[in-house]
């Protein structure tokens, strides 16, 4: 991102912030999360097997007989296999029924390779599908913070002169960690979190709403999310003719905007996600349409949101 800001903010806990107009009028964060679920490493047995634990809400099934890549302390890639103990195929498999197998037969081996602490993530690949659809692991939230970066470059290509920190965020999965530290560090005036959600027309019947891939970006009716911010960004919408999705969360939303909402003295959220199907998955499925009209939409709207816009929706 360096050719596309003026400045690029780190931080210790991964969190890491592009900033475009850094004197502007109005100041925007933008956020998606770069964490993924995945295992760590708990137990190294005599076997040389590994038991683990999981790093967010894994689906433990869904890593029987995967490859995996275990990422060191030490900075290095090994490569394994996830596996399950035989008398769990026959009933719902749990966390504490995983292994993974490095190709080791000892302890000692093993730990020439990796140690506790150690993370686990799947070894899978990107594939494109038909009607400009694609699979990969891990777009819950990379996908979202693509958008969040082509939204920040799109917006200085359209003479932008708001603040615009575009954040990667890190811990979502977890603790919210990042969220939490870019929003004291950034002190936004309005946050645009994105994230994904689920598409609901599937045979797993899940999410709240009524969402399809290719059918455009997803805003949602929530608490945590401001309803005159929501209601800004449907006018841009409906501006630039830009299809827009809706599905609803009663409470908080599983996304980072429950961590901002809550920062300082409350910042203003709104919540865009992009349609996705196998959440959670190795083979999760989204829709190139989709991406691109969440990108025009966010960088439509940071370019024309005024302070004003929101002071006097307040006073309605």
């Amino acid at each position: 991102m360096h050719p596309y800001v003026d400045e690029v903010i780190t931080h210790h806990s991964g969190m890491l912030a592009n900033v475009l107009n850094k004197n502007g009028k109005s100041k925007i964060l933008l956020a998606g999360h770069v964490d993924e679920i995945g295992l760590i490493i708990k137990e190294i047995m005599p076997n040389g097997l590994c038991k683990v634990s999981n790093v967010g809400g894994i689906i433990p099934t869904l890593y029987m007989g995967q490859k995996v890549k275990a990422i060191t302390l030490k900075n290095t890639i090994v490569n394994g296999v996830c596996n399950v103990v035989r008398h769990a195929i026959d009933r719902k498999i749990t966390i504490d029924d995983l292994y993974i197998d490095f190709g080791v037969d000892s302890k000692e081996e093993c730990l020439k390779l990796v140690n506790l602490g150690d993370y686990i993530i799947l070894d899978t690949h990107y594939a494109h599908l038909a009607n400009d659809r694609f699979t990969a692991k891990a777009l819950d939230d990379k996908l979202g913070a693509f958008v969040c970066l082509e939204a920040l470059k799109k917006a200085k290509e359209y003479g932008c002169e708001n603040s615009i920190y575009a954040v990667t965020t890190v811990g979502e999965e977890t603790t919210m960690r990042g969220a939490n530290f870019a929003s004291y560090k950034i002190d936004a005036d309005l946050a645009i979190v994105v994230d994904v959600t689920f598409v609901t027309n599937t045979v797993e019947g899940v999410g709240c709403g009524e969402v399809s891939l290719g059918c455009g970006p997803v805003l949602c009716h929530s608490s945590i999310v401001n309803k005159k911010l929501n209601k800004l960004m449907e006018q841009t919408a409906d501006k630039y003719n830009i299809d827009i999705q809706y599905e609803v969360a009663v409470a908080r939303t599983g996304t980072d905007a429950d961590k901002i909402y809550f920062s300082k003295d409350g910042i203003p959220c709104i919540l865009v996600s992009l349609p996705l199907k196998n959440m959670h998955s190795p083979s999760e499925i989204c829709d190139l349409k989709d991406i691109d009209k969440a990108i025009e939409l966010i960088a439509r709207f940071i370019c024309e949101y005024k302070n004003e816009c929101l002071d006097a929706l307040l006073e309605e």
